[in-house]
């Protein structure tokens, strides 16, 4: 299933059904997409605009990195796909003699790395373009500031969702050193992530959520200037 030429509608179908893909590492991915698609949407709404042109430069290269981060997104939720084929057939595969047993587990061992290594990549997607978007929190358009939470919000799901899908692959893993290596990396990538997420998220959260005042008895308007 080629996630760039299938509609939202055949995707969540196909996603709800009693099958194995489309699967969380492929949504995942795709809440990564979501989230750069929102940083671009900032992007074309702020650039041109004249009380922004000192960031163009910036905002340019913003665009370019997140359209790049994007068709790797979408990428990586077919690849998914890919990787788990191969690891639903080795575990078919016969293991009555010792050659049989020991092809069985090497092969396996192979696919659940590779299937593991996939979702690291969107994690790491999600990492850098969380870096974007807390340029865009501070150069965008005022006006946009809450698509760049909304943005912020799905690659933190992408972070959250991916590492489900490292750890569930790591955990049938018998190389020790290997889900070790796969586990660790992928927790400082969770780690970092969600809580640059959580810094962007706030710092939206703080200028657009408007202040009531208990004692007048109205909300301040004029907290952000939407301009």
């Amino acid at each position: 299933m080629i996630a760039r030429d299938t509609t939202i509608q055949d995707y969540l179908e196909k996603l709800g059904k009693k099958e194995s893909v489309p699967g969380g590492g492929g949504a995942s991915a795709l809440a990564g997409a979501y989230g750069v698609s929102l940083g671009l949407m900032v992007c074309a709404f702020t650039s041109g605009k004249k009380k922004y042109a000192d960031f163009e430069p910036e905002l340019k290269n913003i665009e370019s990195k997140l359209m790049k981060l994007r068709n790797e997104f979408l990428e990586l939720s077919d690849e998914d796909e890919k990787v788990f084929f191969p690891l639903s057939q080795a575990y078919s595969l016969p293991d009555e003699t010792v050659e049989e047993k020991d092809f069985k587990e090497t092969t396996l061992e192979t696919c659940l790395s590779n299937a593991s290594m996939t979702p690291v990549k969107v994690m790491e997607r999600a990492c850098e373009a969380l870096n974007y978007m807390q340029e865009l929190c501070d150069k965008g358009s005022k006006l946009m500031l809450s698509d760049v939470g909304v943005g912020v919000s799905y690659l933190n799901t992408a972070l959250e969702g991916a590492v489900m899908n490292v750890y569930i692959n790591t955990k049938m893993m018998k190389n020790r050193n290997r889900m070790i290596e796969l586990n660790e990396y992928a927790r400082k990538l969770l780690l970092d992530g969600t809580s640059k997420a959580r810094l962007v998220y706030e710092q939206v959260e703080a200028s657009i959520k408007p202040e009531y005042d208990p004692e007048k008895n109205r909300i301040d308007r004029n907290k952000v200037d939407f301009s």
